[in-house]
């Protein structure tokens, strides 16, 4: 096509063609011009048409632009700003991850299958929760330790956890997008007539139900589920949410490293099979650094980040302070509701009367606490802990005084 600067015998015909077509618009509209730029690539040819009779022209135009395109060296799409596809979903779901799962349903209480990882971490995290709940309660029922407490177990698959929970004295909702997994969830909890009244299931997405459960729950459970989610930041955003104040968030995942690479999905999905084959992408991973920092913007304290640790050939987890693979994060909703009413407008009048005092030759700090009690007592709107803590230091008196 092209060699150099110089145009080849097709691109001159082109060229001279599109001179030929247009050389009778110009004539009669002289707001329409044409401008061919030689390239070592490719032909740039320019159709300028002013703001204003753009309407007028416009399929001329969209036609020239894709004979001009056609004799390009090198292909490439183009898709005009006004059609370009949009989207305002603030979806956490992978759909990708939905289809793993859907496969994958009916296994979920086969303890020796491939959840049997899954089974094995309950004795871990189950009593990991209940101990920091615990904390955060005077009394409790002998027996039913978490029972008053409303939990949100998301992404809680076919209810490994939710039930233990439920057991606990809990009430607990389970979340899950994939509706084969709600489907096994609520068939399992229908053999235990206690659970039936426990447990509720629903199949949808956290952000689903972010408006219509806003500061609910005590707890929050993601057991094993942000290695999943395609926004990590709205889902802890949306965890918070439905978070009451002085609410508490547990999550477990996988660190983002290299020896979780190696074990996590090498080793253990295409070597030793313990887990299904994509079930995880290494660079959904998270580190314990980054999650705190998305905890802490979001107005969550973390409290207890440890490691866990499992043994494939004993099939048992046990705690670790080695975070590389595996770990458990325990963080509370910050229970301070900060108030931008009345006191973020009186703010700037404060600062005026803090001004007036300061310059009012009436007040004279030789006058002592006395003076300055005074000067509060009449403006009600000054601070008393603006003063504390500050010496009221004698001027030097002049005769006189």
């Amino acid at each position: 096509m092209w060699r150099g600067c110089k145009l080849s015998s097709s691109g001159s015909r082109f060229l001279g063609g599109l001179r030929s077509v247009y050389r009778g618009t110009r004539a009669d509209c002289p707001r329409l011009t044409t401008s061919a730029v030689c390239s070592k690539n490719q032909l740039s040819w320019t159709l300028q048409i002013k703001p204003w009779v753009v309407n007028e022209y416009r399929i001329m135009w969209f036609k020239s632009c894709s004979m001009n395109f056609a004799f390009l060296n090198r292909m490439k799409s183009y898709r005009l700003p006004w059609i370009r596809p949009y989207s305002t979903s603030r979806s956490t779901v992978d759909s990708n991850e939905v289809k793993t799962f859907l496969a994958l349903a009916h296994r979920w209480w086969d303890e020796q299958g491939v959840y049997a990882p899954l089974h094995s971490m309950n004795d871990l995290r189950v009593p990991f929760i209940r101990d920091n709940l615990l904390k955060t309660v005077a009394n409790h029922q002998p027996g039913k330790p978490l029972s008053g407490m409303k939990i949100l177990d998301v992404g809680c698959g076919g209810g490994l956890l939710t039930e233990p929970l439920g057991r606990l004295g809990a009430s607990v909702i389970g979340i899950d997008p994939v509706d084969e997994n709600i489907k096994t969830a609520q068939h399992h909890k229908s053999f235990d007539p206690v659970l039936d009244k426990r447990i509720e299931y629903r199949a949808c997405s956290l952000e689903e139900i972010v408006e219509e459960t806003a500061e609910t729950f005590d707890a929050v459970v993601a057991s094993e589920v942000v290695e999943h989610v395609i926004d990590l930041e709205t889902f802890i955003q949306c965890c918070c949410q439905v978070l009451k104040p002085g609410g508490s968030l547990f999550i477990t995942t996988i660190n983002k490293t290299q020896l979780s690479y190696a074990l996590g999905i090498v080793f253990a999905e295409q070597i030793a099979g313990i887990v299904p084959k994509g079930t995880h992408t290494w660079e959904k991973f998270v580190s314990p650094e980054k999650l705190e920092s998305i905890l802490e913007s979001n107005g969550l304290s973390v409290q207890t980040v440890t490691g866990m640790l499992y043994n494939p050939f004993s099939g048992y987890w046990h705690w670790s302070e080695n975070t590389s693979l595996n770990y458990a994060a325990y963080a509370v909703k910050s229970s301070v509701q900060e108030h931008s009413g009345p006191e973020f407008a009186l703010k700037g009048e404060r600062e005026e009367l803090r001004a007036e005092a300061s310059t009012n030759s009436g007040l004279r700090w030789d006058h002592g606490r006395a003076g300055l009690r005074s000067l509060v007592e009449e403006n009600p709107l000054l601070d008393r802990g603006s003063f504390a803590g500050r010496s009221c230091v004698s001027a030097p008196r002049t005769p006189g005084h």
